[in-house]
This record gives C-alpha cells, sequence and structure tokens, in this order.
C-alpha cells in the first residue's frame, strides 16, 4: 500500500507543483484585479467560455468546441487591451528604482517635503503633489505649466493658495525640483472606492495605477494628508507616520546599499 502510494506521488508530484503554482498565480492575480473596472468584464468572459466549453463536451458540440479554440487567441489579445492599466502598473513594480540619490539627501528631502505639506493643511490648503521616480511624467507635465524650479516651501504654498490659477491641479517633482504645476492627472476607474473620496484622491490613484509616482493629497475640505503609491491610498496620516511611509518608500534601498558597503 506504502509502495502504491509512493509510486503514484513520484508520477505525479509535477502535477501537483503545477496546480500549486496556477492556484497561487491565480490567487493574486484575482487579488490584484480585484475592484477594477475590468474585474467585472473579466468574470463576466470567464462564466460564458466556461459554460459554452462545458455544453460543448457535454452535448458533443464539435462547431461550438471548434469556434472556442479558434477564438481563444482573440479572447488573450482583448484581455491585454483591457487590463493595459493594470498589466502596466504591475510592471512599473517590478521595475522601480529608488528616486533620491543618498539616504541622507533623502532624509533632508523627506523633511522638507513633511514641512511644506503640513503647513498646507495647517492653512486648509488642498493640494495634490506627485514626486517623480523611475517613470518619466512628461505627459502628465505637459497638461500643465511648466516651471523647472527649485522645491521650496514658499512656492509651494503660494501654488496651492486657494485664489491662484494653479491651485486646482497637481504638482510635479523630480530630481527635487518642481517641473510643472496645474497638471491634469488621470481618475482612476476602480469601483471600490469610499463615495466621499474627492477628485484629488482619485487623480492620485490614477496616476500611481499608471506609473510608479509618489503622490501626497491635502485634503480641503478636512485637512487631512493622505499618500498614494502604486494604487494604495493611505489616508489620514499624521506627522510621524507620514515621514514613516516616506521612509519606507524613499530610504529602505539606500540604507541597504550603505550596510552591504560597510559589511
Amino acid at each position: 500500500m506504502i509502495d502504491t502510494v509512493l509510486k503514484f506521488i513520484q508520477s505525479n508530484w509535477t502535477s501537483a507543483v503545477e496546480i500549486g503554482i496556477l492556484g497561487v498565480v491565480l490567487y493574486f492575480a484575482y487579488t490584484y484585479l480585484k475592484g477594477t473596472r475590468g474585474a467585472r468584464i473579466l468574470m463576466g468572459l470567464a462564466l460564458v467560455f466556461i459554460t459554452l466549453t462545458l455544453i460543448s463536451q457535454l452535448l458533443n458540440l464539435v462547431v461550438i468546441g471548434w469556434l472556442l479554440r479558434s477564438f481563444s487567441v482573440f479572447l488573450a489579445l482583448a484581455l491585454l487591451v483591457i487590463f493595459q492599466p493594470e498589466l502596466r502598473r504591475a510592471l512599473t513594480v517590478l521595475g522601480s528604482h529608488r528616486f533620491f540619490s543618498s539616504a541622507v539627501e533623502q532624509a533632508e528631502s523627506i523633511e522638507e517635503i513633511t514641512d511644506t505639506v503640513f503647513e498646507l493643511a495647517g492653512k486648509g490648503f488642498g493640494a495634490l503633489i506627485a514626486i517623480e521616480r523611475q517613470i518619466v511624467l512628461k505627459p502628465f507635465s505637459e497638461t500643465g505649466v511648466s516651471l523647472d524650479c527649485a522645491f521650496s516651501k514658499e512656492l509651494v504654498l503660494t501654488i496651492f493658495q486657494p485664489k491662484t490659477v494653479l491651485h486646482d491641479g497637481g504638482l510635479i517633482v523630480s530630481n527635487e525640483r518642481i517641473i510643472a504645476a496645474g497638471c491634469i492627472f488621470p481618475l482612476t476607474q476602480r469601483e471600490d472606492l469610499d463615495r466621499n473620496l474627492g477628485l484629488r484622491h482619485r487623480a492620485a490613484l490614477g496616476l500611481t495605477e499608471e506609473s510608479d509616482a509618489i503622490a501626497i493629497i491635502v485634503s480641503e475640505e478636512t485637512g487631512n494628508v493622505s499618500i498614494c503609491h502604486n494604487g494604495i491610498l493611505e489616508r489620514n496620516l499624521n506627522v510621524e507616520n507620514f515621514k514613516s511611509l516616506l521612509n519606507t518608500l524613499f530610504l529602505k534601498d539606500a540604507y541597504e546599499s550603505e550596510r552591504k558597503d560597510v559589511d
């Protein structure tokens, strides 16, 4: 009996591994795509495809079976088009790198950003700031007004002052310089979001779904500060949580690099 079981395991262990790998891939694909606009389309297509396949096999419908096999290639191409934003975001995450050049410079920049953001919140100024990382944000900066100047708290406060022309758009920062203001970011198409989220939060999500940028949002209504990265929204941050999250996003690779050099 034991010998039979061992022989069965030896001859079929690869199938078990394949099933396990496919199960893990499908699970993470589901959790990654859950709540997106394309998720419902995928569920509908999968349901129709599985139903027709079962019917064609049970009733031996040769023509329908041939059509399903023939259209499977076109279905794969359709899925690539439907899930283009999600695929782009996934590839962006895999290829992202750190933004700042050293841990010391990162810490100084984070301190300046923190002071600026929470002064905006204290004054009741709404704001949307995008920090460029590996993916260039030029297509989005071209929708606004080109500036190309050093990042400073005074300038950012002036831009987001409610009576200025540029306060409604997004501000883009690249290499510690403000490259554009009044920019238009794409709105997320997710359907599982809180209905109370405003356009700034939805634009931040949309931008971080299509790039590896870090988006900082200051709510004009509540003064709450949020950070959006990789399509994830971290809301209602205090000063310490804000710094900690930016450190996690920007400093981790630099610190690890420095430790390796020391070792």
